[in-house]
Order: structure tokens, then sequence, then C-alpha cells
């Protein structure tokens, strides 16, 4: 047994209490409360509760542990406590099997150290110049327009993108086909009914993991015999000192997951950027001279970090919408957090969304003020685990990196060919369903320079 990471020697008592909570209502518990407005939800739990509380959840009872502490505790994972693999498994196991966040301890570290070798500098390098001129073929097909749905044009464009640098290939007719069974696999693992009835989010989820199965499954023959240098070749190839390789579907499962991961989250991220910059023109304009000031329109790699306006601004945007709300563990033994006794079994969630407004550590949390990432003021140093959109510990999301890569790559194009804005009082609805997305395809005003 651990106490707050402390294996208990047999014999040894525990003094610990339960987890206080209560299921909520039938059949659902709080299911709708929490997606309606998990903020508010979380917030009423935080206060009356703590730290750390249970209710049923999508037919479950699961433990939430909130805020920088908890966030520290579960991703540290000290003593192999907290399983990845069985938190995940409930959600979107079905869906993203063996996907690299669903593995665990010695397993996952053999896995991500093969991995790890597809985002390093020099391969971001590579990336970045080859994403220019799909950024630059895909924008071109923008076209000024009182209503441009941003969420929809920025999901084809970086899906694209993923395909060309991941698999060195472009889609063809199957592209929304494909687009289709990434957003029904991701949307299953909140479904309610988790049966396969047809026409449910379950059944629907199933049948996107069967399409991108045999999309990748057709092409990795060619692939294992091809000498490609992107990721779907190299993860073909890719062996450790030992001599071991990934099998199909070791290939397979990782590039379901990570051409999810690779498009998905930074269509998020870029879809809360763009937002907050249309509702606050000051920033996008002092963005767009950020961008002039490097005279080019193809970033290099060396320019990253010269746009440190951006850098604010993408921060802020992971902080207000954490592309990756909850994240799952279960416990793989009695853990004690705090005084609080976690029985071995218990589904566990930390939710960066709701760290991310907490008032104890953000000031004026719900307002978008990129400065407070700047050197100056830094409130995200006010506790390590206070600002965790990308997770933490040994799973860390490993394409951190490309990610900005990624974003900043597209956002200075856009910059330089368009403006846009929303009407005044607009306020973008957040469809927490399953991801964060704009519940309304973010439409803007869209208008050449």
């Amino acid at each position: 047994m651990t106490v707050s990471g402390v294996t208990l020697q047999e014999g040894e008592k525990l003094t610990a209490k339960p987890i206080p909570g209560d299921p909520g209502l039938p059949l659902v518990g709080y299911t709708f409360h929490s997606m309606a407005n998990p903020i508010k939800f979380s917030r009423k739990r935080f206060d009356q509760l703590g730290e750390i509380s249970w209710c049923n959840l999508f037919g479950t009872r699961m433990v939430s542990m909130l805020g920088p502490d908890a966030n520290q505790f579960v991703f540290q994972n000290r003593g192999d406590m907290f399983s990845n693999n069985q938190g995940w498994d409930f959600f979107i196991g079905k869906f993203f099997h063996r996907g690299i966040m669903l593995l665990d301890f010695e397993e996952h570290r053999h896995h991500r150290r093969i991995m790890q070798n597809a985002f390093k500098k020099p391969v971001l390098v590579q990336y970045l110049g080859e994403m220019q001129r799909p950024i630059e073929q895909g924008i071109q097909r923008w076209l000024p327009q009182d209503d441009f749905h941003v969420f929809t044009a920025i999901k084809k464009l970086t899906l694209d993108m993923a395909t060309e640098i991941f698999m060195g290939e472009k889609l063809g007719p199957e592209a929304s086909a494909l687009n289709k069974a990434f957003i029904d696999t991701v949307r299953a693992g909140t479904a309610l009914v988790r049966y396969p009835v047809p026409g449910g989010r379950w059944k629907k989820g199933l049948d996107g993991r069967k399409l991108l199965y045999r999309y990748f499954k057709s092409r990795i023959a060619e692939k294992r015999a091809a000498n490609g240098s992107d990721l779907f070749s190299q993860l073909c190839r890719a062996e450790t000192e030992e001599g071991q390789k990934f099998s199909d579907d070791d290939v397979i499962n990782h590039m379901i997951f990570l051409m999810m991961a690779a498009h998905d989250t930074s269509t998020i991220t870029l879809c809360t950027m763009l937002y907050h910059l249309a509702k606050n023109p000051e920033w996008q304009d002092q963005l767009r001279e950020e961008s002039r000031q490097l005279g080019r329109s193809h970033l290099e790699f060396d320019d990253l970090e010269k746009l440190t306006g951006m850098t604010l601004v993408m921060k802020e945007s992971l902080r207000l919408c954490s592309p990756v709300p909850s994240i799952p563990r279960r416990t793989v033994k009695d853990v004690v957090y705090k005084d609080v006794l976690i029985p071995k079994g218990s589904l566990v969630s930390v939710s960066p969304y709701f760290t991310h407004y907490m008032p104890e550590y953000w000031k004026n949390p719900t307002e978008f003020d990129p400065g407070r990432f700047s050197d100056e003021r830094r409130e995200d140093k006010i506790h390590p685990y206070a600002w965790v959109p990308f997770g933490g510990g040994a799973h860390m999301c490993i394409g951190l990196h490309f990610a900005e890569v990624q974003v900043k790559a597209i956002l200075h194009q856009i910059l330089l060919r368009f403006k846009w804005s929303v009407e005044p009082g607009y306020q973008m609805p957040i469809d927490m369903t399953s991801l964060p997305v704009p519940g309304d395809k973010l439409p803007v005003k869209l208008e050449f320079i």
C-alpha cells in the first residue's frame, strides 16, 4: 500500500479518511452538469468538498483531484501508483488502442524512447520546412467572407498538414471520411451509451477506428519497403540499440493516435487564438507587426523564439482552453493523498481546465491577458503544476514542441494575408461533449489585408 507515494510495510496501520462525494442523479450522475459548465461544476465541488471528491460520471464512479498539488502528485506518479492505460482505456481504449498515451511504465518508456527521435530538433527543423507549402496552399483557398467558419477551415488544414508531414502523402477523396473518422473516435470517448447501438456515438467511434485501421494497414507494406523520411516510415524502420522494432500493429496504433493528436489539439489551440485575436484587435495588430518584422512569408526555425507576442498569446490561449480538459488515471494500488484514501482500482481524473481558472493562482482568470506570462509577471510560476496544458511527468505530451512549430507557422502566414473580426459582444460557445471545440464553428468576418 502507498501513502502519499510511500509504501507501507506489512503490518503497519493506515489511517486515512474516505473520499467525500455523492453519486448525483440515477444513471447519468453529474455527467450533464460537468459537460454543460465544467468550471462552475468543479468549483462548486471544490468549495464544498475540497481537492478530492467522487461522483458518478459517464456511468461510472470518478474521483476528481483538483488543483496544482493534485496535478503534481498524479503526473509525477512516484512509485507507479497510477495507470495511464487503465485510466484512458475507459474513455478511448477501443478507439486509440495502444497509442503512446495508453501505455504504462516500462513499456511506455520503451516506446517513447523509440518515438522521441521523431521529435528532436533536427527533425522539427525538417517538419517546419515541409509545413510551409501545405499551409500556403491551404490558406490560399480561403476567401474573404462575413461568415467564415474558422474551425472547419483550420481542421482541414491541420489534417492535410499532418498527412503530408507524418505520412509523406496527400489526402485524396478519402479526406472527408478520414476527418469524420477522427471526429467520431474522439467524440465516442464521452458517450453515455457505451455499446454499439446503431447511430450512437460508441458505434460511430468503432466504425471510425476500423476505417482508420484499414487506411494505415493498406500503406504499411509500402512504407516498410521504402526509405521515406516521414514519421510513418520512421516508425516502420525504428529500432532500439538491441534491435527491437515495432510490429505492424504497433505502427498502426501509434499513427492513428499521433495523427489525431497532431491535428485535433492544434486545431483547438489555433481556434482559441484566432477567437481572442478577433476579440482583441490590438493584440492581432501587434502579432501581425511582429511577423512583418521578420521580413519573410515562411518562418525559419530561429524565428520561433523571436515571436514573443505570439508565444504569450499561445500560452494564454492554452490556459483559457486546455485542448485536453481532464486527464484520467486508475490507481493500481491503494493510495493516500492528503490524508484521504483512494482505493486500488479507482478511476481518477485531474483537470488542467479547472486548474487554469483557479483565482487562487491566476489574477482575473476569466480574462484574456497574455501579459500574465511575460517575464515581469510569470503567473504560471506560482506553482510548477499550475499551467499544465501538455500534462506532466513521464507522460508529458511528446509532441509539445511540434505543436508550437505548427501553430506558429500557420498563424504567421494567416496574419500576413488576412485580418479577421467578430461581432461586438460575441462569445464563442464551447462544445465540451468531447474535446473543447467551438460549438458554432467560430464564424468570423475574414478580410484580405
